[in-house]
């Protein structure tokens, strides 16, 4: 964790600044100049709006229905939304790896004993020792899984590679 340290600050400083701050800043800022440079300058606009006070509550009682709609449409009838979920979706380095935590420890180990005996039931071949021991070991991960219980080291990273680097330098 040490090594991306400052990325993660930066990410949690991007998006605290980019969903709170910018918004509220922007807000603020768009609802004061447009009073005080167009507002006030127009006699006709100053009598819809005889104060700033009056002007943010009409203004945020049409912004916001407006603002809502927009955002619904961008998520739900536009391909906007789409466009930018299969980038993600392209871009996201787990897409293409197996997720840490129980996928690691639990989910994929199990598909891979469960096919490795299915070959040896195939040849005619009895389990072993360790054939039954490596499931006694996955049944023991899901039943702390199913209890509410974590398995494996959370919050580390860890290597997703398929093969084990360590393993090949010796």
């Amino acid at each position: 964790m040490k090594e991306n340290f400052l990325f993660r600050v930066w990410f949690y400083f991007r998006n605290g600044w980019g969903t709170y701050f910018a918004f509220i800043f922007a807000a603020i800022n768009t609802l004061t100049v447009t009073y005080f440079l167009a507002i006030e300058n127009y006699p006709f606009l100053n009598q819809l709006f005889p104060t700033f006070v009056h002007y943010v509550f009409i203004i945020s009682g049409i912004g916001v229905p407006i603002l809502v709609a927009v955002g619904y449409i961008h998520f739900k009838r536009s391909l906007a939304y789409s466009a930018e979920a299969d980038i993600v979706t392209e871009a996201h380095p787990y897409n293409f790896r197996i997720l840490p935590g129980w996928n690691t420890e639990v989910v994929f180990p199990l598909y891979l004993t469960l096919s490795q005996m299915m070959i040896k039931w195939s040849k005619n071949e009895k389990l072993d020792n360790d054939d039954i021991e490596k499931l006694g070991l996955l049944q023991n991960k899901i039943e702390k899984l199913l209890r509410g219980e974590m398995v494996g080291e959370p919050r580390k990273k860890i290597n997703t590679k398929f093969t084990n680097e360590s393993e090949n330098e010796d």
